[in-house]
Parts: C-alpha cells; sequence; structure tokens
C-alpha cells in the first residue's frame, strides 16, 4: 500500500491521491513513467519525481522514520506491509491513569514472542530503548492518548521516531468502537479464560498483590493478561489493514468520490 500511495508528496492530500489513482496512476512506478499529468505543471512534476525517487530510495533502505515524518497519522496504516517484518505490539500496565502512575508493566509482542519488563526488576530506560530501538513501527491501542505519553513522561527518550497506528481510530473508521476486548469480540479474537474478562482495575489489584503481599501467582496472571493484550493486536492490525486497503481502492473506483 505504501507504494501506491502519494499523500506523502509535497501538496498532495487524499482528494488529489484518489483522482491519480482514478486517472489509472495506482503506483510510484506507473506516477514515473507518466510524462505529462492533468493538474500538475511540467515543473512540479519534475519535483515530485524526485519526491518519490527519494522515497522509494529511503524504502528500500527501510528508513521507516522517514515515512512517520511525511505520512498523516491516521494514514500510517499504510507503513504496515512494508515495515509489517520488525513491528512492536506495545501495551502497558499502571497503577492509575494519571500521567505520574507508575508504570507497572511493559509488554511487547515481535510477531513472534512476548517481551515483558516488570517495575522494580527490569524495567529501565536502557532495557527500553534496547527494546525499541530496532523495530520499525509501533502498534498500539489508544497509545496515542495513554501507553506512549506515559512511557515518554516517565522514561523520556524511548520511544523511536517511528511510524505508530493506533488502532482505535482506523478500527472506528471499519465501524468498530468501543474498547480492545469489546472489538476483539465483535470480530471472534478470543483469549484465555483466565484473563477474558479481565479490566484495567484488576490488573491494577493484582500489582498491589504481587508489590504488598508478594503473591507470584497475581505477578503471572498479569503478565499474561498484558500479553493477551499484546498479541491480539497483531490481528487486529493484519485486520485493519486489510479491509482499509479494500475501502481506499473502492473509493479510487468511484467517480465523485473522495
Amino acid at each position: 500500500m505504501l507504494r501506491n500511495s502519494f499523500i506523502l508528496l509535497p501538496g498532495i492530500g487524499p482528494v488529489r491521491e484518489s483522482g491519480l489513482w482514478r486517472q489509472g496512476i495506482a503506483s510510484w512506478d506507473e506516477f514515473l513513467r507518466r510524462g505529462d499529468l492533468k493538474g500538475i505543471s511540467g515543473e512540479r512534476k519534475s519535483r515530485l519525481d524526485a519526491e518519490l525517487l527519494l522515497a522509494d530510495e529511503r524504502l528500500r533502505e527501510e528508513d521507516s522514520p522517514y515515512f512517520a515524518a511525511r505520512l498523516p497519522s491516521r494514514e500510517q496504516w499504510r507503513c504496515l506491509k512494508e515495515f509489517g517484518g520488525s513491528v512492536a505490539y506495545l501495551d502497558i500496565e499502571t497503577t492509575g491513569v494519571s500521567v505520574s502512575s507508575p508504570i507497572t508493566v511493559v509488554g511487547i509482542y515481535d510477531g513472534t514472542r512476548m517481551h515483558t519488563l516488570v517495575r522494580g526488576r527490569d524495567l529501565t530506560a536502557v532495557n527500553l530503548r534496547a527494546m525499541l530501538g530496532s523495530v520499525t513501527m509501533l502498534v498500539t491501542f489508544n497509545g496515542s492518548g495513554f501507553d506512549l505519553p506515559m512511557i515518554e513522561a516517565q522514561f523520556p527518550g524511548t520511544i523511536p521516531r517511528i511510524p505508530h497506528v493506533d488502532l482505535r481510530f482506523p478500527l472506528r473508521r471499519l465501524g468498530l468502537r468501543g474498547g480492545l476486548k469489546r472489538i476483539e469480540r465483535d470480530l471472534g479474537l478470543e483469549r484465555d479464560r483466565r484473563v477474558e474478562y479481565m479490566t484495567g482495575e484488576d490488573a491494577v489489584y493484582l500489582w498491589k498483590l504481587w508489590s504488598r503481599e508478594g503473591k507470584r501467582n497475581a505477578l503471572d496472571l498479569l503478565l499474561e493478561y498484558n500479553a493477551a493484550d499484546c498479541v491480539n493486536l497483531k490481528s487486529l492490525a493484519n485486520y485493519t489493514y486489510n479491509s482499509l486497503k479494500r475501502r481506499v481502492y473502492d473509493l479510487a473506483r468511484s467517480p465523485g468520490k473522495d
């Protein structure tokens, strides 16, 4: 989808992008092959060609921060295929909702394995940088409003400037509303029964049992709950990418719509 996208170019918005698609210009290669384009002067076409050649170079070099800086936040889902091989599906647990509420757990699923950092054990800025330093994309649910600001406040400078897909918003565009667990149920995604109906309040309680009373089974259940949040983000991201890609292409094939 990224190689079919033109909104990363200066002055190209969703309407102009759809117009290019309707002209049969559905990829960077096709744009570069064309000489004259309707509504684009020759001088501007040359500048846009240069921008696309640079984007192609950055993509081949897997420079995801380049695209994070050029794609609108709501369109960064388009990077999921090209940079999907190194994604951090991230979720945190805290003792509350205030920015000063201590983070207790940071869970990161890399698509194959879970990696978990726990307060008082191995949750440090150094470890966070090490875990996030090599990834090319972040995927969260409500991460732009909660998880990432919390991490930045308590561990400044640990979040890389790479494409970030907060699934809450593209899923809303697809008609799926509510919290993460409700959307999972709507899509038929299952969790282990032990954590199926747990809530954020339960997570706070489990942390208290561990931190104050040393109950290891409470920590184990908390980590299982966090892992379920992280792992299911991958399935939700795949659903989001495929559904929005179909919607974008359907839109492009519908004359008179933006």
